[in-house]
């Protein structure tokens, strides 16, 4: 089990990299403290105002604007990579050599062929002793993760269908700036931006894989988008110019599919959904009941089971249930770890960084914090992506995965 410090560094210090960097400062706060000593050393953003602010912010002890100077470094052992998916692989598969260990967000790339690479980048260095993970974060929501307990136990029975969405309004302005997330083929906009976290999601509370995927669409509704006059920071809205740029993705998806166990899939996502900034619900259908959690309201679980001898016709629907110490994540994982103190996005990334840094020192898995993903899911989530994007351009053929 290590004891010497880490040395950790987040490289993109836009939204998502002050998820990260703020993590790795909560990280030891959360369950025991019992994790090495933690030295925050850099916040790495080719936007240097930006890099500068973030590592003051969150106490880090420099910036820096080239990633490999954070490769080069000798004090630094962890890393994590939260930029534009087509930069992922180049900079994985150079820190990875360089010795640290990983944590890089979804999805892997914006390429099968370069996702590829980096899961067997990962594989190589494992033989090395190196940990590369990748963020599924959604799996760290207590109510997604108790209708996953739920699945596992057979409270639900035979899992029948997944229903999903995913709406986000981020997009939604015809004047928002064009950005990375714009570019890209087809596949690489909504359904791989917000879509990764949802097919997820379909498998963890479903209880199995998708096998096969089916009735694929791909629209994108805005088709030109103006360029910014500065820089564009995560949803931020920027000042912009008299000249427009294709968007080269798609906007809005949906697909329907088979999983492993028999359950069947229809999930929808959308970047231009006005009115909603995160708005992401699954329910799940079992032969024994049902259940649904939207993260909108993150303290609350709706459940149904099927009706007892002593329950009046007609009074047998979901019911909410105030999620608190048994879920999953909650005890000793919240400062206060009460009934409906609600557990959000930034937590989820918490536990994330936690789980990452306990298996970079040695700590055994538990049960209340599970490993992360590693790159071979990430390719899997990946190929999944590829699969709705090939129905997609066959006008909704099935596709196995």
């Amino acid at each position: 089990m290590a004891t010497k410090p880490l040395g950790i560094a987040v490289i993109g210090a836009g939204m998502a990299g002050k998820a990260h960097a703020a993590a790795y400062r909560s990280a030891p706060t959360v369950f025991e403290s019992t994790l090495p000593d933690l030295n925050y050393v850099s916040i790495c953003d080719a936007y240097e105002p930006l890099a500068a602010s973030t590592a003051k912010r969150f106490g880090f002890s420099r910036h820096d604007t080239d990633w490999t100077a954070i490769a080069a470094d000798p004090d630094i052992d962890v890393v994590s990579v939260v930029v534009a998916n087509k930069l992922h692989r180049e900079i994985v598969e150079g820190l990875l050599a360089a010795g640290k260990h990983v944590l890089c967000e979804k999805p892997l790339s914006d390429t099968l062929e370069d996702a590829r690479a980096m899961a067997s980048a990962a594989d190589a260095a494992a033989g090395r002793g190196l940990v590369a993970r990748v963020g599924l974060t959604f799996r760290r929501s207590p109510g997604f993760a108790a209708i996953r307990s739920l699945v596992d136990q057979g409270v639900l029975g035979d899992i029948y269908n997944v229903s999903g969405v995913y709406w986000t309004d981020y997009g939604s302005d015809p004047q928002a700036p064009i950005a990375w997330r714009y570019k890209g083929p087809n596949g690489s906009g909504a359904l791989a931006d917000v879509g990764s976290h949802l097919t997820y999601l379909a498998e963890f509370v479903g209880g199995g894989e998708f096998t096969t995927v089916r009735g694929a669409t791909l629209s994108t509704v805005i088709k030109r988008r103006p360029k910014p006059l500065g820089a564009v920071v995560g949803h931020e809205k920027t000042a912009v110019s008299d000249e427009y740029e294709d968007v080269e993705n798609d906007d809005v998806a949906a697909f329907s599919g088979d999983l492993s166990n028999g359950a069947t899939a229809t999930l929808q996502m959308s970047r231009v959904a006005a009115g909603n900034p995160n708005g992401l619900a699954v329910e799940v259908f079992g032969s024994k009941g049902s259940a649904s959690f939207d993260f909108r309201s993150p303290g609350l679980l709706k459940l149904h089971l099927a009706a007892g001898a002593d329950e009046p016709a007609g009074f047998n629907g979901y019911r909410e249930v105030v999620l608190g110490p048994g879920a999953p994540y909650w005890k000793d994982g919240l400062a206060m770890d009460a009934p409906g103190v609600a557990v959000g996005q930034n937590e989820g990334f918490v536990y994330q960084a936690r789980a990452f840094l306990e298996e970079i020192a040695g700590f055994p898995e538990s049960d209340s914090l599970p490993r992360n993903a590693d790159f071979a899911d990430g390719l899997r989530n990946m190929e999944l992506i590829d699969a709705v994007s090939r129905s997609a351009a066959e006008h909704g053929a099935e596709k196995e995965v």
